[in-house]
């Protein structure tokens, strides 16, 4: 294993608990005012905590933006929410300055960079995350935090500081390290309810970043209708799909027939000798559920990455993307 970064990156995974203890601060607060509709502008590990947010409620009224400019819709009354963990993704750049010149209303979320610059130069709200080193998918607790400070969600923040005394680091570490064995020399694919795709996308995120595997994921009830075919193995095709292995992320919450569509689609995949188990989500509270889930994908994915002998921190084709996108 790769000590050096891949320790650095299990301290993360342990820092995250107190990543939910953190309480933000708003700059120029006195310039927020309340909103119940929010567009979400962020790229990457930065706009993960927002599609989690439409886990723990479905009723948000929230748009998430990953690409240039704004979304094409009515934004009159909504607070564009400016999220990049570093402060220079310039996706978000282009989104916060097409924000400026429709004079909407603005708040920013990051640990620094030139989006913080521009909140400070143009007096607009914002909230600065603590620079600890950690890559941006690490730092879900204090993006989550912070969005929903932005929000003025206080009930659901104090709901995040109770589930910190949930977790048992040292079991989900455990249980980590035995699916990263089983999973070894495999393609996870990651499979939930439509309800739960954000967690499902996390857990790919976690498996492409962290683990440095290829990782794929879709959604109950949808998948049956489409997605399953292709992994008849039949005649020529049989081999297409011989490294890949089924995690369905079951909710016992869950519509009782998507449950009654895991339990088949599982007997259907093991019929035709593919991998395929089932875990469960752990928790009383929505946030213990999701948290606890994510914990356990990044254990697995840390795993993973020390088991083919990878740097679980970097991302350094990521790295060379953006510089070669910087020079052209």
């Amino acid at each position: 294993m790769k000590t050096d970064k891949n320790n650095y990156m299990k301290q993360a995974i342990k820092g995250f608990i107190n990543q939910l203890k953190f309480e933000p601060v708003v700059e120029n607060k006195n310039k927020l005012k309340k909103y119940k509709e929010f567009v979400v502008c962020g790229m990457g590990g930065s706009h993960l905590s927002a599609d989690l947010l439409k886990v723990w409620d479905p009723f948000l009224n929230v748009i998430i933006h990953h690409n240039y400019g704004l979304p094409a819709t009515e934004l009159k009354n909504k607070l564009i929410i400016l999220s990049s963990y570093s402060g220079n993704t310039e996706e978000v750049l282009n989104s916060f300055k097409e924000a400026i010149s429709k004079k909407l209303p603005i708040a920013c979320i990051s640990i620094g960079g030139e989006l913080l610059k521009l909140a400070e130069e143009n007096k607009v709200p914002y909230i600065k995350m603590p620079d600890t080193g950690i890559e941006p998918r690490s730092a879900l607790g204090f993006s989550i935090v912070s969005l929903l400070k932005i929000m003025n969600q206080e009930e659901a923040l104090l709901e995040i500081k109770k589930s910190a005394d949930f977790f048992n680091m040292e079991n989900l570490e455990k249980e980590g390290k035995l699916l990263a064995e089983r999973l070894r020399g495999h393609i996870p694919i990651i499979y939930a309810s439509t309800e739960n795709e954000s967690v499902a996308y996390n857990w790919k995120i976690r498996f492409n970043e962290t683990g440095k595997i290829p990782a794929f994921y879709n959604t109950f009830p949808e998948l049956n209708h489409n997605e399953m075919v292709g992994f008849d193995r039949e005649g020529k095709t049989h081999n297409l799909s011989k490294y890949f292995y089924f995690l369905f992320l079951k909710n016992k919450d869950d519509h009782p027939r998507n449950i009654l569509r895991m339990e088949i689609t599982k007997e259907i995949c093991q019929e035709k000798k593919m991998p395929v188990e089932v875990i469960e989500f752990s928790g009383s509270s929505i946030w213990e559920k999701i948290f606890s889930s994510l914990l356990l994908a990044d254990w697995t994915a840390f795993y993973i990455a020390g088991y083919y002998e990878l740097k679980a921190q970097e991302i350094e084709i990521i790295n060379r993307f953006k510089k070669i996108l910087k020079e052209r």
